[in-house]
């Protein structure tokens, strides 16, 4: 056994009971003990002694010994002080006391100044008492508290005697004379600043946080003194408030082609945040794409397209084509004609630009401004339902979102074999096909205007049922083509109401608008009496303008429009509706009673063959050669 072994008495079972190393060892646990105790004891003081000083103060407070409470104060305030920084950042215990004490201190003060402004109160001795004893709590509450009084002044929140009786009471206390009599002297000039400051604030109130800091930045130029601090304070804190949302925006108008807006917001933020190199790289982006405009008097474009053929072995099958194929352009026609148009300078336009909405009682004609050169066009997609009835014309069924959020076709493809096949593709439909058109040329649209959609309540909306009347008109149009019938439960409609609103808030975000083109899509709207129209349009608002949107405009099926004098047109703008379109072979709009009124010219396989539309378009570059299978 080693010497070690041998000292410690380890390995020897008879010696271990007795020797220095127990004694040792019987003493340091004696030590541990004490010390333990002694722990124990320090530190249970040292809460007795931290439960024991807000109550303490309290009472010295509710007693009227303002010198204990001071002195309360001051011993927990010198001990943090004393401490290093690291160590007082530990002092979590005396930090949380001292905000204790300052809230109380602060209770009594709110107490005190609210009854003089609610109560006209006069403070009682033991008030002014309080005050002067506790100065070193109190007088920056009641500093803080007539500024505050002097904020809600300026923001006409306040009476001018209420204030400069506060002011009264409490600048005669000897520890608030140095804030509240320069204050004071100030009011009469604060008051003449309210009416700008609440100006301001109504622009802010708005969430217009650019007109709201070139407002206040006029005031801080303006004033000085208190008005001067306070302006430039707020301007601080609307400068932290607008910016991420206003990048966000900003932001978005580049995504959505939206460059002119964007030019002109980014530019009012590189006013107000002169340094931002994120606001200097998305504005060189968005003047990149920008060019001179001018106002534009001339003539309107108004082209309309339905459904398109995104099948074509379905739609000129010989055996299974439709008579109604005529009624569509195929998906390559569609892109031939926006090539062409693109050719020609045309450029989309937002048709509700050219009518100011503002007064939802009264239209205001507006001009037109299109960048210079360019001839504005408006592209109509005509009741965007897909009834079941058109499915043999090898249009889509519907639209859905892909897992990028774009809007595309759903089609049933039928192949060479005769085998169906489920499609999705942003190019089986016009919309799809004009957005990547307008991503692969950006100047086809002028802020990001794309086209008008409109879209009845007959079966289906977007090709989803969303209520027990389109089960009807569906299930009848199933049985008449010897299909099976639907059955839709509540929670299948819901589904597709949602499915309806998510595909609608897409397309708004994208520059999409839309329109009605009455609920049951009224072939001859003219020929209807009142009884039919107020119905048809009560269905329509409630049944598929709610999935929608607001909504200004409204397609005449067939074109045979009501005259806007007429009592039903009459109860058709108080709807709502300030913008109409009947047809027309060529461009034509004028503006009405409280309302606008465009013509538009249908765009199809027959109108193709049948129609003279060379202004605009090489038709024989346009026909797609599948149309020869029809003789």
């Amino acid at each position: 056994m080693s010497n070690f072994a041998t000292e410690l008495n380890i390995g020897d079972p008879e010696r271990k009971k007795t020797g220095w190393g127990y004694r040792l060892a019987a003493l340091l646990c004696a030590v541990t003990m004490v010390a333990a105790v002694v722990v124990f004891v320090v530190i249970g003081k040292m809460n007795e002694y931290k439960n024991m000083t807000i109550p303490d103060f309290q009472a010295a407070i509710d007693s009227g010994d303002y010198d204990k409470a001071i002195s309360i104060y001051r011993n927990v305030q010198d001990e943090v002080l004393a401490a290093s920084p690291q160590e007082a950042a530990n002092m979590t215990e005396e930090t949380s006391m001292l905000d204790d004490m300052e809230s109380i201190v602060k209770t009594r003060v709110d107490s005190i100044c609210t009854r003089v402004l609610g109560e006209r109160y006069v403070p009682s001795n033991s008030d002014v008492l309080f005050l002067d004893s506790m100065e070193e709590l109190s007088s920056s509450v009641v500093s803080q508290w007539l500024n505050d009084l002097c904020v809600q002044f300026l923001l006409g929140q306040l009476e001018k005697p209420d204030v400069i009786f506060v002011f009264d009471q409490l600048s005669p206390i000897s520890n608030f004379s140095a804030t509240a009599k320069p204050l004071l002297r100030e009011i009469d000039y604060i008051e003449t600043a309210t009416g700008d400051v609440q100006n301001a604030e109504a622009s802010f109130a708005d969430e217009d946080y650019i007109s709201a800091v070139q407002k206040y930045q006029e005031i801080s130029e303006k004033y000085d003194g208190f008005v001067n601090t306070y302006s430039v304070e707020r301007i601080a804190e609307i400068k932290d408030i607008m910016y991420d949302p206003m990048m966000e925006e900003g932001e978005h108008m580049l995504d959505t082609f939206r460059y002119y807006s964007a030019e002109s917001l980014l530019s009012d933020l590189a006013v107000i945040f002169p340094d931002d190199e994120r606001i200097k790289t998305d504005l060189l982006e968005a003047t990149g794409h920008t060019t001179q405009t001018q106002e534009y008097y001339g003539a309107v474009e108004v082209l309309c397209v339905r459904s398109l053929i995104a099948d074509r072995n379905t739609a000129f099958a010989e055996s299974y084509g439709s008579n109604d194929r005529g009624l569509y352009l195929t998906c390559d026609e569609f892109t031939a004609i926006l090539n062409q148009l693109y050719s020609e300078g045309y450029c989309l336009v937002d048709g509700e630009n050219l009518a100011g909405m503002g007064d939802s009682s009264y239209l205001v004609e507006q001009n037109l401004t299109i960048p210079t050169g360019k001839k504005p066009l408006i592209i109509v997609i005509e009741n965007l339902s897909y009834s079941a009835s058109d499915f043999s014309c090898g249009t889509c069924r519907r639209l859905v979102l892909n897992d990028r959020g774009q809007v595309c076709g759903e089609y049933m493809q039928t192949g060479d074999n005769g085998d169906d096949s489920l499609v999705v593709s942003r190019n089986a439909e016009a919309i799809g096909i004009l957005d990547s058109f307008v991503e692969e040329h950006p100047d086809f649209t002028y802020d990001g205007a794309k086209g008008v959609i409109s879209v009845s309540g007959f079966e289906s909306c977007f090709g989803y049922v969303v209520n027990e009347d389109e089960v009807d008109d569906r299930n009848a149009d199933l049985n008449a083509r010897n299909l099976p019938s639907i059955n839709p439960s509540s929670a299948d409609i819901q589904a597709n109401c949602n499915s309806v609103t998510a595909i609608a808030n897409t397309l708004r975000d994208t520059g999409w608008k839309f329109a009605s083109c009455t609920y049951g899509y009224l072939a001859d709207a003219s020929k209807c009496d009142m009884a039919t129209i107020q119905s048809d349009t009560d269905k329509w608002k409630t049944q598929i303008g709610s999935l929608l949107g607001e909504t200004h405009m409204l397609v005449y099926p067939g074109g045979n429009y009501i005259n806007g004098t007429d009592e039903r047109a009459v109860y058709l703008k108080n709807q709502g509706f300030r913008i109409f379109f009947g047809i027309g072979s060529r461009p034509y709009y004028t503006y009405g009673d409280n309302y606008l009124y465009f013509d538009r010219a249908i765009l199809s396989g027959n109108t193709l063959e049948k129609i003279d539309y060379s202004r605009i378009l090489d038709v024989s570059t346009i026909l797609d050669p599948a149309r020869n299978s029809e003789e």
